[in-house]
């Protein structure tokens, strides 16, 4: 057994001790932040305030890395291959025991919701409405500022929680990837530059922001640019997060644009996204204040589409309340009719009446109906999974998971539908039940990952609100206790006035999240965790009214 060592004089010190004896690894002005020995006590690691540093038990310096602010604590693993490290920076991060190399690095918001993990090359994996936390500096020479794209503008070829999984076991991103597109039965491609495929960029040059306005006639002026010199395929103007008409956008032939544009008599967002093959740019977001004449401002309708299968033609799928889920969903807003909407008007399909055509043909129901002015709300309650290359699919009556694409509700759909619908959307998505006996697909992998359509939905793009019964892979429960899912009991009791904190009558996006979170970590014990996230260009509003 190996001698122990002994380390003293560490804490905020410019000297620390092995065995007595001074350390002389430190650079000048450099002072000492934490300490951990390997259980084999053959390597120490030093946490300081500008690198982690390795020692074997002589003192000798095996290797030390750069690290972005101070190293507030180090903990070597019990295998003795990874070092992790909590920086000032507010990030976690995990180095390679035998160079330093760093392989992963976490961060968590103080909301304790959100987080988002990634590798150096840009893999990574996030909870819904976290990707915004990081993303790519693009430098435009000494006299541009430098672009920054959000992570979220590569998803498909970086959202990769695959990858992230297989990081530590691998200890190599490489060949993490390998393994990851082996298991999914993809090619391994080999990566373009990330300049090579950037999408546009997008400012808007009037008005500016925080402009008092008091016509409804606005003349908008913006500039487009590729970087990369790819044709620009279509600009989309919103109002608050919403496209102004069902085109999918303006054709430009140049850098800047004007165009007139009509607003609502109210406080507003103006946004602009524009496209090229690679995708969408980073919104350009300007707030105007309405200091007009106020109009007397009539009721929306309110469009809903709610769907819920818990009795499936394969009876291994069954649940138990998904159809009580979608019709008690249906009834407590039908009650809205005449106080916060001039109508209440429904789809319901539970079970039988579920199939995917009838799905569709709601979808097109909801984008033909919806305007402007109005709400559509659309709810899937039932099982949700994915596929080898993680693409979401809802699950009909005639669901069969070995034909996915024909049978079952592909994300794009639910995606394409909330994109080009005028009025505000709400998705309220409890479709990652578990059952009494798991499907086969979760058996394999796990519960389907929510947090990606999530994002895709909540993109500025998308502009949906989405409310979802679960984080990441968890289960959503269901017990004859509550007669509903934990979510759903707790969306319909929060709709029926238990969300209406601000004693105006109103509930809100907000309050209703605030309420279902605490209602669901009640119900579940702490076993599932509904998140609420909001695109980048809308603000909360009330849903419902308390009588």
């Amino acid at each position: 057994m190996p001698k122990a060592l002994d380390i003293s004089n560490w804490k905020n010190s410019y000297s620390p001790k092995l065995n007595g004896q001074n350390l002389s690894f430190l650079r000048e002005y450099e002072f000492n932040q934490s300490v951990d020995i390997a259980n084999h006590q053959q390597a120490i690691v030093f946490g300081t305030s500008w690198a982690i540093y390795a020692l074997d038990a002589t003192g000798k310096k095996l290797w030390q890395t750069p690290t972005q602010s101070s190293a507030w604590a180090v903990n070597i693993a019990g295998n003795n291959k990874v070092v992790a490290a909590c920086l000032g920076d507010g990030t976690v991060r995990w180095y390679r025991m035998s160079d330093g190399a760093l392989l992963l690095t976490l961060f968590i918001h103080d909301d304790l919701k959100r987080w988002v993990l990634w590798t150096p090359s840009g893999y990574y994996d996030a909870s819904a409405g976290a990707e915004d936390f990081i993303g790519w500096h693009v430098n435009q020479g000494e006299d541009t500022e430098a672009l920054y794209y959000p992570i979220s503008k590569f998803r498909k070829t970086y959202y990769r929680p695959d990858v992230i999984d297989r990081i530590l076991q691998t200890l190599d991103e490489g060949r993490a990837v390998e393994l990851a597109d082996r298991a999914a039965n993809r090619a391994t491609s080999t990566k373009r530059d990330i300049v090579e495929e950037l999408p546009p960029t997008v400012r808007i040059l009037s008005p500016t922001n925080g402009t008092d306005i008091s016509t409804k006639r606005v003349e908008l002026e913006y500039s487009v640019k590729s970087p990369n010199g790819e044709k620009i395929t279509g600009v989309k103007i919103l109002i608050d997060g919403r496209p102004i008409d069902r085109e999918r956008g303006l054709k430009p032939s140049g850098e800047r644009f004007n165009t007139t544009i009509t607003v609502p008599s109210r406080n507003c967002t103006v946004s602009v996204i524009a496209e090229n093959k690679f995708g969408a740019s980073p919104v350009a977001n300007v707030d105007l204040i309405w200091q007009g004449q106020l109009e007397i401002s009539t009721k929306p309708n309110l469009y809903i589409l709610a769907i819920g299968v818990g009795d499936y033609d394969n009876d291994d799928f069954d649940l138990d309340y998904p159809d009580e889920d979608a019709r008690a969903f249906v009834e407590v807003l039908e009650k809205q009719e005449g106080l916060l909407y001039n109508q209440v008007v429904t789809k319901l399909y539970t079970d039988k009446r579920a199939t995917k055509d009838n799905i569709l043909d709601g979808l097109e129901w909801l984008v033909r109906e919806t305007t402007q002015r109005d709400v559509a709300m659309l709810f899937f309650a039932g099982h949700g999974i994915e596929d080898s290359r993680g693409t979401f699919y809802y699950l009909p009556v005639g669901a069969d998971e070995n034909k996915k694409r024909r049978t079952c509700l592909m994300e794009g759909e639910i995606q394409e539908t909330v994109a080009v619908i005028t009025g505000k959307v709400i998705v309220f998505m409890d479709a990652c039940h578990s059952g009494s006996v798991m499907l086969a697909s979760v058996r394999k992998r796990g519960n389907p990952d929510i947090s990606r359509i999530v994002n895709e939905l909540i993109d500025a793009e998308n502009g949906a609100v989405v409310f979802s019964s679960s984080t990441g892979r968890q289960s959503s429960l269901e017990d004859a206790r509550w007669g509903h899912g934990a979510f759903t009991k707790a969306l319909i009791e929060g709709l029926a006035g238990e969300a209406e904190y601000e004693q105006e009558g109103k509930v809100t996006c907000k309050s209703l999240d605030y309420y279902i979170t605490r209602r669901v970590k009640q119900l579940t014990r702490g076993e599932q965790t509904p998140t609420t996230n909001f695109p980048p260009n809308v603000n909360d509003f009330p849903i419902s009214i308390v009588e």
